[in-house]
């Protein structure tokens, strides 16, 4: 039986993957341990095959922070993730994998743009908190050698039943709004039953280095409201009408080009379990229960 450490209680990546690890309890035992305070020190971490390390800061980077909170990004984000890939090195446990973040790669592109991250692109955080992923990644990836494989996980948006972040802000516009904005974008986003997947294929390969786990298809924003709209049974207006003037707030306004601007990795060889339209019926029957 392999056994996995999620480090972080009360995740909400952490939480999902272990009631998803659940369907094979024969195979796998999983457990979580709390990071808030520094009793995890004290636990030994022999016999587990991976730590998922998902415990961190959330990104609150709409703006100005306050150099106490960027401290804190840069306190659990990072040293937090170095210390605990350290310890599970010398503990003996064979894999670590770490949730980075698409934000090592800064913002998205302004609207009208496409920004295409291969694995060639150079990371370049746009804040404390991408950086602070950078610096985590950056201090655990020399750690790996052929008995600790560390794996990077730098997944872009995800959704799903009771997630929290941009998803819950276009389900109120699908269920509210008689109309949404018809723009044509593209973004790369990973629903998280396809992340619990690629998790567990990471585990079941010992994979290491750095990975882009995504959906196998590109979303477009004004799209993801009607399949929401659709999966509750209401349609919504797409209009172009508000196209010009969102055009003019492109690169002024933060959150037009969050919504409505391009951002994708390249998409690589593999499919995911749950397609885009079977990932927002899934993750809407969820939260309509």
């Amino acid at each position: 039986m392999k056994k996995i450490l999620i480090t972080g209680a009360n995740s909400y990546i952490g939480t999902s993957f272990a009631n998803y690890m659940a369907q094979w309890l024969q195979e796998y035992q999983v457990d979580t341990i709390d990071m808030v305070d520094g009793s995890w020190r004290e636990k030994s971490f022999v016999g587990y095959e991976s730590v998922f390390h998902v415990a961190g800061i959330a990104h609150q980077d709409s703006g100005k922070i306050t150099e106490e909170r960027k401290q804190l990004y840069f306190k659990v984000n990072t040293d937090l993730t170095v210390d605990t890939a350290k310890k599970a090195k010398a503990d003996g446990v064979k894999q670590f994998i770490f949730m980075s973040s698409i934000i090592v790669y800064g913002a998205s592109a302004k609207l009208g743009e496409k920004k295409v991250i291969t694995r060639d692109t150079i990371p370049s955080p746009a804040g404390a908190y991408g950086m602070s992923k950078l610096k985590a990644e950056e201090g655990i990836l020399p750690l790996d050698d052929e008995g600790f494989r560390v794996c990077v996980l730098r997944p872009p948006m995800i959704y799903g039943p009771g997630c929290k972040g941009n998803y819950p802000m276009l389900v109120k516009a699908a269920l509210k709004l008689p109309f949404f904005p018809d723009i044509q974008n593209e973004r790369s986003m990973l629903f998280i039953d396809n992340l619990c997947a690629y998790v567990k294929a990471a585990v079941d390969g010992r994979l290491s280095g750095i990975h882009f786990p995504q959906n196998s298809e590109y979303v477009c924003t004004s799209q993801m409201v009607k399949e929401i709209a659709l999966a509750h049974g209401r349609n919504i207006w797409m209009t172009k009408v508000f196209n010009p003037v969102l055009r003019l707030m492109a690169g002024k306004v933060g959150v037009v080009d969050k919504v409505f601007g391009s951002l994708l990795y390249a998409q690589e060889k593999g499919a995911t379990p749950f397609s885009f339209s079977e990932s927002i019926v899934l993750t809407e029957r969820e939260i309509s229960r």
